[in-house]
């Protein structure tokens, strides 16, 4: 767990890296150390909670993170009763076999499943699909796929992706970019017990990594509204995801919905954003408008394959990242099986999601004492390259399973009905994570601080 702790004080500019206690043993079954990054983002996220209470009190709290909980944090975290929950992947979603290789199809979302069917044909299922794959060359169909505006990645070995121009450039890239502008302090009190109360963080963001961000952000008090487009769904992890937060929709293409947004900029403390690297540019949202319309708007985004690169402003999710990256290639490899072997959890959208909590933190902490404004930058990609570099010393024992007692012991009412919810996996004294909002709907909310 230290070269995690170690390489994420150096992105911060620390000497010395997060200190917290950790209890629990086992881990999460992978060739690589899912358990102690998750045991490491968690609890570095957490510490820059204590250092923000620590700035009023004059003495940071403790902090203690419950490995086996974390890693049950990179996972769904709730249980439903008397409910079913929607299927994760789509019908034609996952891996198949080509001429020359593997290659992974993503299909969730209806727009990048029309995608694939453009080049591949219309098939209801993966066994309908898999000789049209088969007919391909791995390369030849990402790049097909792509082109269509759909996402799919070839499975690619460590090695060939150090030596690939994007696996180049977004491997030189710092773990979380910091850039900073002078300021004024902003004199705001912290309340020890809800060290982000008050603050306000517009989280447009989806799917996993920046949804996490402002999960556990909401967890310590923060006012976070999540905006999604009309057509934008997410059945099962909208009872995951929207813990803690109040949501609403707009569509930015629409003129009224962008004077409704540039308000809601105007008034917020932290933009957590996921859009690729032009998009916002394009709809008139630049860097250079969010600092007109917010001078002190802390600004955090991520991307999937990097920030610099041929492939900077390629669609993308973990799955895709971890075929591109090696990683899948490695747990085959490694597990000597006869198909691409992934992470046992979405581990790099979990990762990355808690990075940008440690980045939105450190930002937070430093308006208030300096006045400095940040604009962090993450990506799941970089992230890839953090799991590389830690190969595990040994493989974690087993982790014992979910039980009654991992649990909170009354049932959450979410928006698609009653659910157990995981204990939190990390204890700071004095200042309890909590949720003070069960899961919602999205759109649910009017689009207002």
């Amino acid at each position: 767990m230290n070269g995690f702790l170690e390489q994420i004080a150096a992105c911060l500019g620390d000497a010395e890296p997060a200190s917290f206690t950790v209890t629990g043993e086992g881990g999460l079954p992978s060739v690589f150390a899912v358990t102690d990054m998750a045991t490491a983002t968690i609890g570095a996220a957490s510490c820059e909670i204590a250092r923000l209470v620590g700035q009023t009190s004059g003495t940071a709290p403790a902090v203690t993170v419950d490995r086996r909980q974390a890693s049950f944090w990179y996972d769904l975290t709730f249980q439903a009763q008397g409910w079913e929950i929607p299927g994760i992947w789509d019908s034609i979603a996952g891996d198949y076999p080509t001429r020359d290789g593997w290659i992974r199809l993503h299909t969730n979302a209806p727009h990048h499943r029309a995608a694939a069917q453009r080049v591949l044909g219309d098939h209801p299922d993966r066994a309908a699909m898999a000789p049209a794959v088969a007919r391909w060359e791995a390369k030849a169909l990402e790049d097909a796929v792509v082109a269509e505006n759909g996402c799919a990645a070839e499975m690619r070995a460590i090695e060939a992706w150090k030596a690939h121009p994007q696996g180049m450039a977004v491997n030189a890239e710092p773990l979380i970019h910091m850039d900073w502008t002078d300021g004024t302090p902003d004199g705001r009190d912290v309340d020890p017990a809800r060290p982000l109360a008050g603050l306000k963080i517009l989280d447009c963001t989806r799917v996993l990594a920046g949804p996490a961000a402002g999960r556990f952000l909401a967890g310590f008090g923060a006012d976070v509204l999540r905006v999604d487009p009309p057509w934008w769904e997410e059945p099962l992890l909208e009872p995951d995801m929207t813990l803690g937060k109040r949501c609403t929709g707009l569509d930015l293409t629409r003129e009224a919905d962008r004077e409704t947004f540039a308000g809601l900029l105007a008034e917020a403390d932290l933009f957590l954003h996921g859009y690729r690297s032009d998009a916002l540019e394009k709809i008139g949202f630049g860097i250079d408008r969010r600092r007109t319309l917010n001078p002190a708007l802390i600004d955090v985004s991520l991307d999937a394959y990097g920030w610099s690169g041929p492939w900077k402003a390629r669609r993308a999710f973990d799955s895709l990242i971890q075929m591109s990256s090696g990683i899948a290639h490695a747990g085959m490899i490694r597990r000597g099986a006869d198909k691409p072997v992934p992470l046992p959890v979405q581990a790099l959208d979990h990762a990355t999601g808690y990075l940008l909590a440690i980045a939105a933190l450190r930002g937070i902490a430093e308006r208030r004492a300096s006045g400095r404004v940040l604009r962090a930058r993450a990506s799941l990609a970089r992230t890839a390259k953090l799991v590389i570099d830690n190969d595990p010393d040994r493989l974690d024992g087993p982790l014992a399973p979910r039980a009654d007692a991992d649990f909170l012991p009354e049932p959450e009412i979410t928006g698609r009905g009653p659910a157990l919810r995981l204990k939190p996996p990390v204890t700071i004294d004095g200042a309890p994570m909590r949720h003070d909002r069960p899961a919602t709907m999205l759109r649910s909310s009017p689009p207002r601080w």
